[in-house]
């Protein structure tokens, strides 16, 4: 049985920690909330962008841009979005093994695939497993996500896909749906179809064969589709920064409240061990008084 001052002990760290997951619940939250307004002011744009790509590319083939181009998918690059710090639940856990799952059921029918991972979790994960090829970590895009960012690595992947080391490129992240729910999804990046570009799932209408491009098609497919890229790699880190303060908020709330609940426990244990301990004392010198008079 554990002693009064271990008990004392006890319960004075788990204070503390009480008070840690507390402090890291409110900071989350706080995150949360900004991320949130920013993934909220850039999904109407992102997905428009991508129905008007949805909507050209019905009406393009790879003659006329060759990010457009479909060819067999023998080479695949994995983009993995995930954090560089854990305390998050299971947010980077259902990511990795989502994008642990695809590799195994594909590498049957792909020559090669290399993973591109986005945060510390991720590159740790694979490289315990060594199941892929790890190419470019990225530990300096998050938490502070901007465009600058995200279209640098689009132009990793575009120049890559272009000087055919690859034959296509599927990115995994986690979609922000509430504080308390977030789902992983698979996206096909490269090349752009019609299909993979149906974000809103919506039936666009098919393109107006009296469309105009101005100055050429060709140089606003060169302008857009990059464009479109960087957006979309964009839109899925916020979307995977929200998520992973929601998840860290949820995880430290329920983090705080057994804390609470340990906390009454090894009370309610010290007060029945120093209850225990008072009345063996009494008892001793009621027994030692006794002992006198006889």
């Amino acid at each position: 049985m554990a002693s009064l001052k271990d008990l004392r002990r006890r319960i004075g760290s788990v204070k503390n920690t009480r008070k840690i997951t507390r402090a890291m619940k409110l900071v989350a939250a706080a995150r949360l909330r900004r991320a949130q307004e920013a993934i909220v002011r850039m999904r109407p744009y992102a997905y428009r962008i991508g129905d008007m790509c949805a909507e050209l590319a019905r009406g393009s083939d790879e003659s006329h841009h060759p990010l457009l181009a479909v060819r067999p998918p023998k080479r695949t690059l994995l983009l993995v979005l995930t954090s560089d710090r854990g305390l998050a639940g299971a947010f980077n856990s259902n990511v990795n093994k989502v994008a642990l799952r695809w590799i195994e059921e594909h590498r049957a029918d792909r020559e090669k695939i290399v993973l591109h991972v986005v945060g510390k979790k991720g590159r740790d994960f694979f490289k315990r497993r060594d199941v892929v090829e790890i190419g470019k970590v990225h530990t300096d895009f998050i938490p502070e996500v901007t465009l600058a960012k995200a279209s640098r690595i689009g132009r990793e992947l575009v120049a890559a896909y272009l000087d055919l080391q690859f034959d296509e490129v599927v990115l995994i992240y986690n979609e922000f749906k509430s504080a308390i729910q977030q789902t992983v999804r698979s996206e096909r990046l490269l090349p752009i179809e019609p299909a993979s570009l149906d974000i809103t799932h919506e039936i666009l209408p098919a393109p107006s064969t009296d469309t105009l491009f101005e100055p050429s098609q060709g140089e606003v497919l060169d302008s857009l589709l990059p464009q479109h890229v960087n957006i979309q790699i964009f839109r899925a880190a916020l979307e995977s920064v929200a998520s992973e303060m929601g998840a860290r908020m949820t995880a430290m709330e329920n983090a705080t409240k057994n804390a609470g609940e340990l906390i009454k426990l090894l009370t309610l244990k010290y007060n029945r061990a120093r209850q225990a301990a008072i009345t063996t004392e009494l008892t001793e010198i009621v027994s030692g008084a006794e002992a006198l008079k006889g």
